[in-house]
């Protein structure tokens, strides 16, 4: 059996390995670049990455567990892609929210992030070339469909090339971590929501102020050592805060989905879901009949909303996710039977299931 200070000279001799091919495998991908760069490809190729993850989950025969083995690659890629030219993506912000995390999973930390103040400008960054891509919120399990999200879609040409599932958990934190220290309570209006059953019953008597974001609201924390906020981990290590308790929310499960928006398509994965809108025609069972193309076609739908059109009065936009992607024969098929039924249809982007 070997004794402590061997094992620790293996970890050590193990480890400039790594560090070798990691430096051989940024060369290697400094040289793909530069040949993307010379035809004129995009230089972040999404469905490429899902390929790596996939299959080294696959080769995977542990103990390295592959939750950690996808986080460690993506940040392998997100350097690897700096050394070319860093992803810029905007978001709405301010930094530490939980889009701000939703990004970081998505892209690595090497990512050259934007915050902007509205979603409006998210849509615009991407639109005007500014950055990459653009991330935002589309829906809460709990709190429901972000219509202004689904709004911009009418009028923007940009494609959604991907989709985030981010949990949200919320933790009490302060400069102390101290609950005795606390005097007030800061926080957004939907964490405090989230969190109202946690915080009746533990912040009796402590005042609960509602903010801008949980960011603002733990920058405010740095300010005023009596007061704590609700707010995500990110949040206290970006502002230096300590966490007093952990997964306040009422509910777990409680996740937000994000769309990654841009210019481009993406490529067939293999496990993708369309976006689509329309608008029917003013007719009795007009919206069956267009429901009824996806069915006759083996086609699941996995959500449907609806918006007004805003140009004419009881008039509706339908968004639409369905299973699969617009390369696929059953896809092309029914959007072209649903064609005819609908005033105007768009096709959003494929994509691929966000996990």
């Amino acid at each position: 059996m070997k004794g402590l200070e061997e094992l620790r000279k293996e970890i050590d001799r193990i480890d400039t390995e790594i560090l070798r091919l990691l430096n051989e495998r940024a060369k290697t991908a400094v040289e793909i670049g530069k040949i993307k760069k010379d035809e004129k490809m995009a230089a972040h190729v999404p469905h490429r990455e899902r390929e790596v993850y996939e299959r080294l989950e696959k080769e995977n025969k542990g103990p390295f567990p592959n939750e950690a083995l996808r986080v460690v690659f993506r940040e392998i890629m997100s350097a690897s892609l700096s050394l070319e030219q860093p992803l810029r993506v905007a978001y709405l912000g301010p930094k530490a929210t939980f889009t701000h995390l939703a990004c970081m999973k998505q892209f690595g930390v090497f990512a050259n992030y934007i915050p902007v103040n509205s979603i409006k400008e998210v849509f615009a960054e991407v639109e005007r070339g500014r950055a990459d891509y653009g991330v935002v919120p589309i829906e809460n399990s709990t709190e429901g469909v972000v219509n202004h999200t689904l709004d911009m879609f009418v009028d923007s040409n940009l494609k959604i090339t991907a989709e985030i599932q981010q949990e949200v958990s919320h933790h009490l934190l302060s400069v102390s971590g101290v609950m005795e220290d606390i005097k007030c309570v800061y926080s957004h209006p939907h964490a405090i929501a989230q969190c109202l059953g946690w915080i009746e019953k533990n912040l009796v008597r402590i005042p609960v102020v509602e903010v801008s974001s949980t960011a603002r609201a733990a920058e405010m924390c740095t300010e005023d050592p009596a007061a704590a906020a609700i707010a995500s981990d990110l949040a206290a290590q970006l502002y230096g805060l300590k966490i007093i308790k952990n997964h306040i929310e009422d509910y777990t499960n409680n996740f937000t989905r994000f769309l990654v928006i841009a210019k481009n398509h993406v490529q067939k994965s293999g496990k993708d879901k369309t976006s689509v809108m329309f608008s029917v025609k003013d007719k009795v069972g007009a919206l069956y009949s267009c429901l009824k193309i996806f069915t006759e076609n083996g086609i699941n739908l996995t959500k449907i909303e609806s918006r007004p059109s805003r140009k004419k009065a009881w008039e509706y936009i339908f968004f639409v996710d369905l299973e699969g992607h617009i390369e696929d024969e059953k896809i092309t098929k029914a959007l072209e039977g649903l064609e005819p039924q609908c005033v105007f249809l768009k096709v959003l982007g494929s994509y691929p299931v966000g996990e």
